[in-house]
């Protein structure tokens, strides 16, 4: 199955972000996982999505705010 880019923004002590991430390999979906510990990274998910809450994923465009497993799976077609 094809499914559209991917990109989780994410820091390493949050269980929602390890439990997005789970989620994504558990399906075999490629993504592009940004870790905003760094203030750089923090900077450019802030600018791009409008908050510096974690998880972001964003999926072809769409994105989600937290982890909203039903969203994923929606945006991904699962």
């Amino acid at each position: 199955m094809a499914f559209p880019p991917v990109t989780i923004y994410f820091l390493p002590t949050c269980p929602s972000c390890k439990a997005a991430k789970d989620f994504l390999a558990g399906h075999q979906v490629p993504f592009t996982a940004i870790d905003v510990s760094a203030p750089e990274a923090m900077a450019e998910m802030t600018a791009k999505t409008g908050t510096i809450a974690t998880p972001v994923i964003v999926i072809g465009g769409e994105q989600v705010i937290g982890w909203d497993r039903n969203g994923v799976k929606t945006l991904l077609g699962l």
